[in-house]
């Protein structure tokens, strides 16, 4: 097949789990498919990423564009310029004249046999009508994490301000939605939940693309040496659920494991921390890395991996790349929302501070406990979750797509 992919921005570096996912499932894909590439890319990009882009895809074609700091005034005065916009901030900002006239040439100049939207917001750059069937990869229920978000604000202003956005991003997903003719979701849960908010508009199947792992990349390393009482979380730090869930761990949750275990220490691991964030730093025991060359050499380090995520939707590429380093695993119940994982045996699952804070001094306080965790994730992603299984199932997929609009007008 000849495949237009249409993101937002280019995968590498790969610092982000919908970077990590679409880039494992496109290797597979470039092995038997022809891919043209067009996204967004900072002027900072370096030559050596777009040379990088290469090994997934044949052609690649890029847009210039910033994104100004979440939490600088820069981002502010950009995000008020959108307040009356019928689109959602996080959709109303890709809109882009360029990446519009140079989609318009590919489609007019090249034959594809398929589009793939990446994420949903390449969508509002599409044109009405296309010559060819087309998929959209949504990595989450984008309106079910703005709804959770609004329903965690506790001014009423900016309540409001948010319950501004859900709605405008619950308008703006089943609008998008209806355009193509096939959905992939990253979860059951999140098929499920495309089905509950948009029983009219979804006019073609939702497949389910499983969350998998590089489970040679990810795998358990001689070298690390595990401090108990140390604890990890990764993630783009950026992005507003992890922000929450880190402010959330750091003033609820860790000074009740301290009051049991006070040598207990801390490692945010991630990409662009906002200023919040970095002011996580200022509590004792607890780094805040920014981005890392290899966030193995972090979380194979720790005693415990946490993600105490209260907001989001999606499945989390993070506690997978922790149980194929058999790390012991605590997340809430959003955490590991869409993970085929079961609590008490691959992971433990706590929802509450208190409850959070009991599992993660129970797995420091009993090594054997511990290691029954480890060798269990490890054992569950090696079996069924290494990424050459899922990209097949999703080849299979695409393939089905291409061929059902054609087959249906003969």
């Amino acid at each position: 097949m000849r495949i237009l992919w249409l993101n937002a921005g280019l995968l590498l570096p790969l610092d982000k789990g919908g970077k990590l996912r679409t880039w494992h499932l496109m290797r597979h894909l470039a092995q038997r498919h022809d891919i043209t590439y067009l996204s967004f890319a900072d002027p900072a990009a370096t030559d050596a990423d777009r040379r990088g882009m290469h090994e997934v895809c044949s052609d690649l074609h890029v847009v210039r564009r910033t994104d100004p700091p979440k939490g600088s005034a820069a981002f502010y005065v950009d995000a008020a310029r959108h307040l009356f916009d019928r689109l959602p901030y996080a959709a109303g900002k890709y809109r882009s004249r360029e990446y519009a006239d140079r989609l318009a040439s590919l489609l007019a100049t090249q034959r594809f046999d398929l589009i793939v939207c990446d994420f949903l917001v390449p969508a509002v750059n599409m044109p009405a009508t296309l010559p060819c069937p087309a998929v959209v990869f949504t990595h989450n229920v984008e309106s079910e994490i703005w709804r959770r978000h609004c329903e965690r604000q506790r001014d009423p202003a900016r309540r409001a301000l948010y319950r501004r956005q859900w709605r405008r991003m619950l308008r703006f997903e089943g609008h998008t939605l209806a355009r193509f003719d096939l959905v992939l979701a990253v979860s059951d849960a999140d098929r499920d939940t495309f089905h509950r908010l948009y029983p009219s508009a979804l006019r073609g199947p939702v497949f389910t693309v499983a969350t998998g792992v590089d489970t040679s990349y990810f795998a358990p390393r001689p070298q690390d040496t595990v401090d108990p009482r140390h604890l990890v979380f990764t993630g783009s730090m950026d992005w507003i659920p992890n922000e929450d869930a880190m402010q959330h761990f750091c003033h609820d949750v860790l000074p009740l494991i301290r009051s049991e275990e006070p040598a207990v220490t801390l490692s945010i691991v991630g990409r662009a921390p906002t200023p919040a964030v970095r002011r996580l730093a200022d509590i004792p025991g607890v780094t805040v890395t920014g981005r890392v060359d290899d966030v193995r050499d972090y979380v194979g380090k720790a005693g415990v991996y946490v993600v105490p995520i209260r907001i989001g939707g999606g499945t989390r590429l993070k506690i997978f790349e922790a149980m194929g380093m058999a790390r012991a695993v605590v997340s809430t119940t959003v955490g590991a929302e869409g993970l085929p994982v079961t609590n008490g045996r691959d992971v433990v699952i706590a929802d509450t501070p208190r409850e959070f804070a009991d599992a993660a001094v129970s797995l420091i306080r009993h090594p054997a406990q511990r290691v029954q965790f480890e060798q269990a994730a490890r054992d569950l992603v090696v079996a069924r979750y290494d990424w050459s299984a899922v990209a097949g199932q999703l080849e299979d997929a695409l393939i089905a797509a291409a061929t059902r609009r054609g087959a249906a007008a003969a």
